[in-house]
């Protein structure tokens, strides 16, 4: 599963939301009505234009007009308004305008939309501006609070929707309240009264007429504002990109509204959040200021090519993609002029050593670095804002995270940093970043299916682009040449006859329902890579039916499964023991039940059953003549403990090999969800979630206490997802900072310690970990799955072979 943060939605997609202040005045501002099928006193949906510039028409551009019949202003920062065609097919999709500011009492609010070639008269200056092509003569108008695309499409699905405050049917609407009102062309709106009564019945409400577009100033055609509509083709404006991109992460221009600013096209993105990058030839001589930008068309598909020389008027946004990252400055709600075209682009900043600092980050205290001035001689991050939206190149790129689900694969341009053994950069400390690690997506080249250590060979160039989920992107419009590096799955040796192998694997969420394919992988893993080890501790096994919730909570349908795969793969007959949860108690994919289990191998080891295990008993340690031994077994360690809310509980089995005791602890601790990105905008990042996994460590450290105190030759192996780093506070606690555990990943070269691969950092969230006793030993990390494209797993499994017989005198 995802460990820093579920990608369960894709970085600003379509329901992209821009912030910015609203000019309340001295207004209280209170809350939209949450749903159209009340009569709403508040904010409603006072005009619809669909023709402008059309054929007759007068007025040059659409729009849609608000107004609020209450007696306060209304709030419309986080709005929207959408528009969805008269008679919608399968395929249509509403079309969105984000909103901000507010709507005094009694007052209006123009939002222009699309403008079409004809007419003479323009709008009185918007309050917003959007693309929205509209029908002139049938249509649906929706005012959403919020701003994710709406789905429904008929009239009884849209009045379930409560983000609909407000919605509009004119023409043959196939959604509309009540009846729509008829009468919409070229040359009417269809309009509400100066009341602007509300009965939810489209047809009594408005009625059709010449239009009347009224801004928040009041302003009508020809009494203020017509002559300010930007972008008209002509000289650029005074303002360039790089006086919009300013010295910091934040433009000083935020909230401004730009006129003509010039710049070439370098690449555009047709899907998802719609847009395209300019750059200005002309840079300045500050290397803080970047001299491209994004400008956002929302759901219109830009009407611009790469190579196109462009004028671009609109307002001056700051976009978030969550309350932690970085901002992206951008031109939102842009009128376009194309001067010419088949223009050259400008030559790319190349990213490589002598550009990327070694140092990854300013330190704010915790704070946001996003006023600081930029330092991009110092740090890296710096240096990638100050490029942000530019075209950047990087040649002969390693590979150092496999492309993803998502077609996105990480290189390095730092190659020497911190390489792995097997070609990836290693992750080695917090204080130690790898500055080189650079995300690639395609605004058009196919992404290769990439392993780490395959190159892309020659130039990979395109904008420079930032999201939540890996930080600086380059958006490639040319692609290197994929180099494979030959990487192979990793194969363990057999363990000895006097050698007991334990092994632990995070088979990610198996459950009875999954595929054959995905169980013979990872049977395979068990049977072949891991040679078939004596116990394997399995992470992420659910309940017989997966993610249905419907009370289940046993797993003897997977295990049957799985065991039957692997012995199928040649692997020996394994028998298993778990404790079964209570149901929806210990996280997890919703529905799941996740757990630990033991699979072992009779015919090698000994499992020592001691009847009384459930989900809410303790083991505890017994102290015997013979030495330490466990009240029941499997068991799990106090799962009453604060430290197990909503998370999996330690299991703890009792084995016998050799005539010889071994404990084992199966451990999946609580994941890194809600840490924030180590590239946003707070520095250092705050690590939240680590709190619960040092209550964790701290139950399993007293827990191995209690066997050493009652025999301190006890083996003790403790072993799982730790979902924490090899140097996180989180292993010192678990190991009594020593004294009571040792994590054999630090027995091991530095270019060797990794288990997971997560945006381009080969990093450690599996471990092993033994008692003093357990003194001879041999440990491997398999690499068969993190560092692929093609994956059974996204962690790799690991396994130690011990000789119990050697430490106990």
């Amino acid at each position: 599963m995802p460990k820093s943060g579920d990608r369960r939605a894709r970085w600003r997609h379509a329901a992209q939301a821009l912030t910015a202040t609203g000019a309340a005045g001295a207004f209280v501002l209170t809350p939209l009505p949450q749903a159209f099928a009340a009569p709403s006193a508040g904010a409603v949906v006072a005009e619809v234009y669909g023709g402008g510039g059309n054929s007759g028409a007068t007025l040059t551009r659409d729009f849609i007009e608000l107004g609020n019949a209450g007696a306060t202003a209304v709030d419309l920062s986080g709005y929207s308004v959408q528009y969805l065609p008269g008679s919608p097919s399968a395929t249509s999709r509403w079309s969105i305008t984000r909103i901000t500011g507010s709507i005094a009492p009694g007052g209006r609010y123009l939002i222009a939309e699309a403008q079409g070639a004809g007419g003479t008269t323009a709008l009185p200056a918007p309050d917003a501006s959007g693309s929205i092509a509209m029908s002139g003569t049938s249509g649906t108008v929706a005012l959403v609070a919020g701003t994710d695309e709406l789905s429904c499409k008929t009239v009884a699905d849209c009045a379930a929707d409560e983000r609909i405050v407000d919605l509009v049917g004119f023409g043959t609407a196939a959604v509309r309240e009540g009846s729509p009102v008829a009468g919409a062309s070229n040359t009417a709106s269809v309009a509400r009264g100066a009341s602007l009564a509300d009965t939810d019945d489209n047809a009594a409400d408005l009625t059709a007429g010449v239009p009347t577009p009224v801004n928040a100033k009041g302003e009508t055609p020809g009494t203020g504002g017509g002559g300010e509509e930007p972008g008209e083709p002509g000289e650029p404006g005074t303002v360039r990109v790089h006086d919009i991109q300013g010295t910091t992460r934040r433009s000083p221009l935020t909230g401004a509204t730009v006129t003509n600013v010039p710049g070439v096209v370098i690449g555009v993105r047709d899907s998802g959040s719609r847009g395209f990058w300019i750059q200005d030839p002309q840079a300045d001589a500050d290397p803080r200021t970047s001299e491209a930008v994004f400008v956002y068309t929302g759901s219109a598909v830009p009407a611009v090519k790469t190579g196109d020389s462009v004028l671009v008027s609109g307002k001056v946004a700051e976009y978030a993609p969550t309350s932690t990252t970085q901002s992206i400055t951008q031109i939102s709600g842009p009128k376009t002029s194309v001067l010419s075209s088949g223009n050259p682009l400008p030559a790319p900043v190349v990213l490589g050593p002598a550009g990327l600092p070694d140092a990854y980050t300013p330190e704010a205290g915790g704070g946001s670095i996003e006023d600081l001035p930029l330092q991009p001689a110092v740090y890296a991050l710096d240096f990638l804002e100050s490029a942000e939206g530019m075209r950047v190149q990087v040649g002969d790129a390693r590979v150092v995270g496999a492309t993803t689900e998502y077609d996105e694969v990480y290189v390095t341009a730092r190659p020497e940093q911190n390489p792995s053994v097997r070609g990836g950069t290693v992750y080695l400390g917090y204080d130690g970043q790898n500055s080189g690690r650079l995300k690639i997506e395609s605004l058009g080249p196919a992404i290769p299916e990439a392993n780490v250590g395959d190159t892309l060979a020659g130039a990979t160039t395109g904008p420079l682009d930032y999201d939540s989920y890996g930080g600086y992107t380059l958006m490639a419009t040319e692609m290197g040449a994929h180099v494979p590096g030959g990487l192979e799955r990793e194969v363990t040796r057999r363990q000895l006859g006097k050698e007991l192998a334990i092994a632990t694997y995070n088979v990610e969420n198996l459950d009875a329902l999954d595929p054959q394919e995905k169980f013979d992988r990872l049977a395979e893993g068990v049977a072949v890579n891991l040679a078939a080890p004596d116990v394997v501790a399995l992470e992420e096994i659910q309940d017989d039916n997966g993610a249905t919730d419907d009370g289940t909570v046993t797993s003897e349908r997977t295990l049957t499964r799985f065991t039957d795969a692997i012995a199928a793969a040649g692997g020996p007959r394994y028998s298993w023991r778990y404790v079964a949860p209570r149901d929806k108690a210990d996280g997890g994919e919703p529905g799941g039940n996740i757990r630990q289990v033991f699979l072992y191998n009779e015919e090698r080891v000994a499992f020592t059953d001691r009847p009384g295990g459930d989900a809410d008993t303790a083991t505890e340690v017994v102290a015997t003549r013979k030495g330490a031994e466990l009240s029941v077994s499997p068991g799990r360690i106090d799962p009453a403990s604060d430290a197990w809310e909503n998370s999996r509980k330690p299991l703890v089995g009792e084995f016998k090999f050799r005539g010889e005791r071994v404990f084992v602890i199966a451990n999946h601790f609580a994941s890194k969800g809600g840490d924030a990105p180590m590239h946003g905008r707070y520095q250092e990042p705050s690590r939240s979630s680590e709190a619960q996994r040092h209550l964790q460590a701290q139950e399993v450290r007293d827990f191995v206490a209690e066997l050493l105190a009652a025999d301190p030759k006890a083996k003790v192996i403790v072993l799982g997802d730790i979902n924490d780093f090899q140097f996180s506070r989180t292993t010192e606690i678990m190991t009594g900072d020593g004294s009571l555990l040792t994590p054999l990943v630090n027995t091991l070269p530095e270019e060797e310690r990794y288990t997971y691969v997560f945006e381009g950092n080969s990093q450690t969230l599996d471990q092993t970990l033994v008692s003093p006793s357990v003194v001879a030993y041999d440990y491997d990390i398999v690499h068969l799955n993190a560092e692929f494209a093609d994956q059974a797993s996204d962690h790799d499994p690991q396994v130690v072979r011990i000789d119990v017989k050697k430490g106990r005198k």
